[in-house]
């Protein structure tokens, strides 16, 4: 998993409160276990007309934000059903960082797994983070990680909290099977230690 710990890139504002993932990557797309070529279908039931054309009208249809990486949102982000596939589309496009006052809490464990940021703001940052990323191809937002700030193109900041295990995941790009491999040693020396204990086991 790639590792995330400072981005600076376009924040595109959705002020659409209980977007759901249904939303986000409608059930057309779950016939793949693949992560790739989501992103098309992110948001696709918005992002395009019953003609299959691109609606120019939805926010990451239009030039300034096509290729933004951030994502600033209305309350309760990722709520609906449980399908990791959300996540997928959202990093397909290019999405490594989705800010709102709070998430369904399966979508938010989702992200941390998928090498995604969701960051929980108060009402009052959200606002500001909302007016930044209004500016169109100005709309620069740095996530830093490490120092759990956000910096605005004005320059002003905003701290942020996380639990401290899944800031360091993110750090070090871990998902569960990276977790597992960092314990390989113990691993390999238990296999052989009760191999040699127990031979009739092997």
């Amino acid at each position: 998993m790639e590792k995330f710990v400072k981005l600076t890139g376009v924040a595109a504002p959705l002020p659409v409160v209980n977007i759901d993932t249904d939303m986000i990557i409608p059930k057309d797309y779950l016939k793949t276990i693949k992560r790739t070529g989501l992103g098309r279908g992110l948001f696709a039931e918005a992002r395009y007309n019953e003609d299959g054309t691109p609606n120019p009208d939805f926010v990451l249809n239009k030039p300034a934000y096509q290729n933004a990486k951030i994502l600033v949102a209305g309350d309760n982000f990722g709520c609906g059903s449980s399908r990791e596939h959300a996540p997928w589309a959202l990093l397909d496009f290019g999405i490594r960082c989705v800010i709102s006052t709070s998430f369904a809490d399966i979508f938010y464990n989702n992200c941390f797994k998928n090498g995604i940021l969701p960051i929980r703001v108060s009402q009052e940052d959200l606002d500001k983070l909302m007016d930044d990323a209004s500016r169109g191809s100005n709309a620069i937002l740095t996530v830093d990680l490490e120092n759990l700030e956000i910096t605005g193109p004005d320059g002003g900041s905003i701290k942020f909290d996380l639990d401290e295990f899944k800031r360091h995941c993110l750090l070090n790009g871990l998902d569960d099977i990276g977790l597992t491999l960092e314990k390989a040693s113990a691993i390999d020396k238990f296999e052989k230690s009760n191999a040699a204990s127990r031979p009739w086991a092997a």
